[in-house]
């Protein structure tokens, strides 16, 4: 049995360094889960920079935090970002424990639950940025659809900005305007995926507005912890 600080917390959430309001649903809201978690910020993580990991590494602040995570006890490391599954395999390799980098990781086996002619679209902070090395790093084709946010919205003001002023209801309109439309425009869907772990909140809203099956942070996060502490049933 390893050393450990601290005992009964499974999973490790690597934070970037925001200030905005994170509500019930967001990864970064410890009351969004239903098991113990422990947050580390790395602080040079900044939103305005996490959509440009292939040009500025971030990858040793991350791996340093994610040792300091594993040292005190966790046994799984995620982070609050999406565009982060560019490092899936660098921190996996690097880390004594599994790695969940991002909710990109459910494309593929979502891909699999939906019918053939179907597709899963992936909803992201910012399309113009996400593709390429984001999707190769987990085995996404580079052909999926993909619809951003768009970069005038306040709900990329309220993340990029910190803008606490943006409310609830807002950030929920515009989501759900462009799941819409997304959908519409691309009636091959049959599930989305929603990189943004900001996004997940409203992953309720999006599936009713849509009537799709919708994958985001918390089921990932939830599969992931259910792999690391299988429940124990009675014995009979």
């Amino acid at each position: 049995m390893r050393k450990k600080t601290f005992y009964g917390v499974t999973i490790g959430i690597l934070m970037v360094n925001t200030s905005f309001q994170r509500y019930l649903g967001d990864i970064g809201n410890a009351e969004t889960w239903e098991f113990p978690v422990q947050y580390k910020i790395v602080q040079d993580a900044v939103p305005t920079g996490m959509t440009d990991l292939h040009n500025v590494s971030l990858l040793e602040p991350f791996k340093k935090a994610a040792q300091e995570l594993i040292d005190a006890g966790v046994d799984g490391i995620t982070t609050t970002c999406g565009f982060l599954s560019i490092y899936q395999r660098e921190l996996a390799e690097f880390c004594s424990v599994p790695v969940a980098t991002s909710s990109l990781l459910q494309v593929p086996m979502v891909q699999q639950l939906i019918p053939t002619g179907k597709r899963v679209g992936v909803m992201t902070y910012n399309g113009e940025v996400l593709n390429g090395r984001y999707f190769d790093a987990v085995g996404i084709p580079h052909d999926t659809p993909v619809a951003g946010m768009p970069q005038s919205s306040d709900f990329v003001r309220w993340i990029k900005h910190g803008d606490t002023s943006v409310p609830y209801e807002t950030l929920r309109s515009e989501v759900v305007d462009v799941a819409t439309r997304f959908v519409s425009e691309h009636p091959e869907i049959g599930a989305l995926v929603l990189e943004c772990t900001n996004l997940a909140p409203f992953s309720a809203d999006i599936s009713e507005a849509v009537g799709l099956p919708v994958y985001d942070t918390v089921s990932l996060v939830n599969w992931f912890h259910a792999g690391l502490r299988p429940r124990r049933y009675a014995r009979f």
